[in-house]
Order: structure tokens, then C-alpha cells, then sequence
């Protein structure tokens, strides 16, 4: 499962855009996923993984940005005895 939201924080409030892209970072043969993040704040997420990096916080490696795709389902069915009848009077 993925968060439903954008990973960055500006100015203290969480960005309400969708995530399009998983950011990991490719070490040889390993991948480690940092984040997700929007269009918007590809840039601004990339600067900061090169700042952590050269701070030795986070794994040297290859920014990689993946595309997220949206799936849809209509798996979940609704039944007639589903349904409960409130009367507010």
C-alpha cells in the first residue's frame, strides 16, 4: 500500500496532490524506495536526496523515479440486504 498523498511537506502542510512517481535510490544491485512524490515536487525531492546523500544520511546511489499507474476495480458489489434504512424523525 502507498500513502494517498504527495511525501513532501511545504511550510509545514502536506501537499494534497496524488503521488506519481515511487523515488528510491539504486545502490548496485539494490533498490531501497525513499518516497512518493507529485510532478510538482520532483525537483524539490531529488535536491533533497543529493543533500542527505553528500551528508551520508541516506544510501549513494541513483535517484530512480517511477511512474505510478492507477488501477481501478469494481471487485466490492453491493447487495440489497446490505443496505440499512434510518428513519430520522
Amino acid at each position: 500500500m502507498l500513502p494517498d498523498r504527495c511525501s513532501v511537506l511545504q511550510e509545514g502542510k502536506q501537499c494534497v496532490n496524488p503521488p506519481e512517481f515511487v523515488v528510491s535510490i539504486i545502490d548496485g544491485k539494490d533498490e531501497y524506495m525513499v518516497g512518493v512524490t507529485c510532478e510538482k515536487h520532483k525537483q524539490i525531492v531529488s535536491g533533497k536526496i543529493e543533500i542527505l546523500q553528500n551528508d551520508g544520511k541516506i544510501h549513494n546511489g541513483k535517484i530512480n523515479f517511477s511512474s505510478l499507474k492507477v488501477v481501478g476495480t469494481d471487485c466490492i458489489h453491493a447487495d440489497v440486504d446490505d443496505f440499512v434504512q434510518i428513519d430520522i424523525k
